[in-house]
């Protein structure tokens, strides 16, 4: 048996841990001022940091086409793997997992002699390294003689528990996403109120509001704290406010005696709707 692991480019890994662990990537494209991009690969996560402090409108983004799944399908049947393991972005927020789907039905019928070629597929139902930190961990699972079905049974289990918690500092992207009303917006500026929000079921969810930014930091750690799986694996996730990051890991190291899996920028998907001035902490409940 030899395993390939992959995912979208939402995942939000970090390159030295993906050429560690020899995942593939599948960038999202995204659509700036009518121009397409494609994540991570034409355009960067500091590109994107400065798109979004100066733009009127939110750049958009689209699902992995059909085709970029086919190509990915037929290199590693090629490369003589015999099994790829695949996990996606939420598919309430994207219609990526269906394209894989679709795509890998289609492969087969083009492929009907790669019968002993097994494409599992993930629908993380999360973001960023919510599931991110699964397929790492599906990765070390599999360079240590683990079979597909071992593998994606854990990245799976992973990502029902997966709890990534992210607060924007400021509200001018998440006014513009929708996630707030402007008039929401316009009083948690004056107020100073920072949003916690996380996902469940798929679904975006504001959590609670803190009033200032020492208060916000306090109010993410506590409730990773109260939540997270003690020694389980988790990462700090942080934008363009290198001085809130700081304290945050300050913070974390404080309470936590264990080093993150990663300490990373956001990536270009999610720093669309949480704004380039946000921290979090993702981990497992």
């Amino acid at each position: 048996m030899k395993i390939k692991i992959s995912t979208d480019s939402t995942a939000d890994i970090p390159a030295e841990l993906c050429e560690k662990y020899n995942i593939s990537v599948l960038p999202l494209p995204i659509l700036i001022d009518g121009k397409e991009h494609y994540d991570g690969i034409d355009i960067t996560t500091e590109q994107m940091y400065k798109v979004l402090e100066t733009a009127k409108e939110l750049p958009t983004t689209s699902q992995v086409s059909i085709e970029q799944y086919s190509e990915l399908y037929t290199r590693i049947w090629k490369e003589g793997y015999t099994d790829l393991v695949h996990t996606t972005i939420n598919s309430k927020g994207s219609g990526t997992y269906q394209a894989a789907v679709l795509s890998r039905n289609l492969f087969y019928e083009e492929h009907p002699e790669a019968k002993d070629f097994h494409i599992h597929l993930i629908d993380s139902m999360t973001y960023s390294m919510g599931y991110g930190m699964a397929v790492v961990e599906g990765a070390q699972l599999a360079e240590q003689g683990a079979d597909a079905e071992a593998v994606a049974a854990h990245i799976r289990e992973f990502c029902e528990h997966s709890r990534p918690v992210f607060i924007s500092l400021d509200l001018k992207c998440v006014k513009k996403s929708g996630r707030v009303s402007p008039a929401a917006a316009f009083v948690g500026d004056a107020l100073g109120l920072k949003p916690m929000f996380s996902f469940e079921d798929g679904e975006a969810k504001i959590l609670s509001k803190a009033r200032g930014e020492a208060n916000a930091i306090k109010a993410l750690v506590d409730l990773c704290m109260k939540e997270r799986k003690p020694h389980t694996s988790y990462v700090i996730v942080h934008g363009n406010n290198d001085e809130a990051a700081a304290k945050l890991r300050e913070a974390v190291a404080a309470v936590i005696d264990q080093p993150p899996m990663a300490d990373y920028y956001v990536g270009c998907v999610i720093s669309i709707h949480a704004g380039p001035n946000m921290i979090g902490i993702l981990y497992r409940k």
